[in-house]
């Protein structure tokens, strides 16, 4: 994977960085794993704006990915790397032995030609989804589920990767990207390696105009608002805003908003990293 840096031709492309798009190997989707994708410009059934700074930005289709990889014991052969609009992660069309063809989360290093398996007694290699009660310790791992059978809920973007840390009873330590240590079911399955396009962060819009494209709306900063929109808004000149806090007061940068009864607690060995 790389990044391109492109000329200063222009205004918007005098600090672009755009990806270099070197392990994609078509830009054709597989027609039947596509699926419609409705816009809601941030509007519910009432046509009333409950999300702000979401409009516009250019149509896209649904790639309908597998996370669950519940084709067990069939081997699958790799036929393309492909963008996915709807992800920053780069996603693999693979050919099952019995003609089925299905879309999955690529990882760093899957190639064309490539076998990947998922299921019992199967070798940790890269793409392979395996119970984490058969995956080596120390293994990194991604697309990790949370309840068995629920499919790949964590660790499923641009270069997110977690590490199998220990086993005891019915449970394994997993540590997540957020730094987080948790306690999963033996019986949740993981795949083996890092997902694709680590390079995702490095890249720089360069434009106002791209966030247009993706569907982002323009963002006014709360301390230009006036008081009756938002609680850092107003004041002579200048002003600071003072705390920094949500439109509806919530207090931002270290104010705790989980619950302390919450069920899965019990689950977290140690809390990720502020």
């Amino acid at each position: 994977m790389s990044v391109r840096k492109l000329k200063p031709i222009t205004p918007g492309q005098r600090f672009r960085v755009v990806n270099g798009f070197d392990t994609i190997t078509t830009d054709k989707p597989e027609k039947s794993l596509l699926a419609p994708k409705k816009r809601s410009g941030g509007r519910n059934n009432q046509g009333r704006m409950t999300t702000r700074n979401i409009g516009g930005g250019h149509k896209q289709k649904y790639r309908i990915i597998d996370f669950k990889r519940d084709k067990q014991g069939i081997p699958a052969t790799v036929k393309t790397i492909e963008y996915d609009p709807n992800r920053t992660a780069f996603i693999a069309l693979v050919s099952y032995a019995d003609g089925e063809k299905r879309y999955v989360i690529a990882q760093n290093g899957l190639k064309v030609g490539q076998t990947i398996v998922s299921g019992k007694d199967v070798a940790p290699e890269v793409g392979n989804a395996m119970y984490l009660s058969e995956i080596p310790l120390g293994t990194t791992i991604s697309c990790i589920e949370l309840r068995p059978g629920q499919g790949a809920v964590m660790a499923r973007s641009a270069g997110s990767f977690a590490q199998l840390m220990a086993r005891d009873g019915k449970y394994a330590t997993v540590k997540l990207p957020s730094g987080e240590t948790r306690l999963i079911l033996l019986t949740c399955m993981a795949t083996i390696g890092v997902v694709s396009n680590s390079d995702h962060q490095l890249l720089v819009s360069g434009k106002a105009g791209r966030s247009r494209w993706l569907g982002r709306r323009p963002r006014t900063n709360p301390v230009r608002m006036n008081p009756v929109d938002h609680p850092m808004g107003g004041g002579e000149g200048r002003s600071s805003g003072g705390h920094p806090r949500s439109r509806n007061g919530i207090p931002a940068k270290g104010f705790k908003t989980r619950s302390k009864t919450k069920a899965s607690n019990k689950y977290i060995i140690e809390r990720r990293k502020k």
